[in-house]
């Protein structure tokens, strides 16, 4: 029995055989054997992508990268509009609920690579048919031989504001005001689109505990020179750790102070993204924020440059259930036992 592995090589009987067992496969015809965007049987919202890079279709030219960070541009058929029922359905994926499956080559001639499965990012809002999508890996990044093998070059993603600043410029964290609003899945200008190339950054964050553990020092230097510079030494050497000495269960990240020396409990959620890059918050940490209100304070840190220790924050003060829109991503389940 074929099954389903990230970075291994597929036929396109392979990949039927794994979504599709009990309908019959014919080579170079149907929608297993020849289309490119494949509806996943008795699962409404799952898909399966088959990608050629360098395809021509009559006079259109599919213009398709990756970029290092894992940002997939692509297209759909030179069909396709923006009212079209599957670009609608496509634009309107939830990763969290449903599927996306990539197989991708580089040239005509070989097996598909699984590079697992995508998130959508953005489309542009100006161009049809084809439409023009940006999608993120998000079991990026892929194995160094798995790219090899399969001849793929990446793009470099382009770089942040953060990493534009002055080169001289170490250690220093710029606090803006906290920004209105959200992204939505009306797209972007054709401009936009081109040079957008932005990976889903929540998911990357989520998994990179170096990233998190970075940025809660800068915020802890950040305290401890504000506090000395409003003359309360004493409590700049009372700035605790306390994610590090404790762990993460505390619901927060930093035990600060302000100045008249009342207790400042503070967590840090850090970014390479924007300041809208949305970020995984615990069931604790909300709890926390909720029972210390008045207290309690949440540092968005976002363009961070891990290089030179550089970036820009926010601050969410207060109870966050009343700030920020929050969805659940899974739940703890327990047999119902009847009384």
């Amino acid at each position: 029995m074929t099954t389903l592995s990230l970075w291994s090589d597929y036929t396109r009987e392979d990949v039927h055989s794994i979504f599709s067992p009990s309908t019959i496969f014919t080579p170079q015809a149907g929608t297993w054997g020849l289309q490119g965007i494949v509806r996943i049987p008795e699962r409404d919202g799952d898909w399966v992508f088959f990608v050629t890079f360098g395809q021509h279709q009559g006079d259109h030219a599919f213009d398709e990268s990756i970029t290092d960070e894992g940002v997939l541009s692509w297209q759909s058929q030179p069909s396709q509009r923006l009212d079209d029922k599957v670009i609608r359905a496509l634009v309107a994926h939830d990763e969290q609920v449903n599927t996306i499956h990539l197989f991708l080559r580089t040239n005509r001639g070989s097996h598909y690579t699984y590079l697992g499965q995508l998130g959508y990012l953005t489309h542009d809002r100006n161009r049809e048919a084809p439409v023009y999508f940006q999608w993120q890996l998000i079991d990026w990044p892929a194995p160094a031989d798995a790219l090899s093998r399969m001849g793929l070059s990446l793009l470099r993603s382009g770089q942040s504001e953060a990493e534009a600043f002055d080169e001289r410029v170490t250690n220093e964290l710029i606090i803006v005001g906290r920004p209105a609003g959200r992204r939505t899945r009306d797209g972007v200008e054709t401009q936009d689109f081109k040079s957008w190339k932005s990976p889903n950054y929540a998911e990357r964050d989520h998994n990179n505990r170096q990233l998190g553990l970075k940025g809660e020092l800068l915020v802890l230097d950040i305290e401890r020179w504000g506090l000395l510079r409003a003359g309360r030494k004493d409590l700049a050497k009372k700035v605790h750790h306390v994610s590090v000495a404790e762990g993460d269960g505390a619901g927060y990240d930093i035990q600060s102070f302000f100045p008249d020396g009342q207790i400042r409990f503070l967590e840090v959620k850090t970014t390479k993204g924007g300041c809208t890059t949305p970020f995984y918050i615990s069931s604790n940490e909300i709890a926390f924020s909720e029972a210390h209100a008045s207290n309690f304070c949440l540092i968005r840190v976002f363009e961070f440059d891990t290089e030179r220790n550089i970036g820009k924050a926010f601050a969410i003060s207060g109870n966050l259930r009343e700030s920020l829109d929050l969805t659940p991503t899974e739940f703890r389940a327990a047999l119902k036992f009847e009384n």
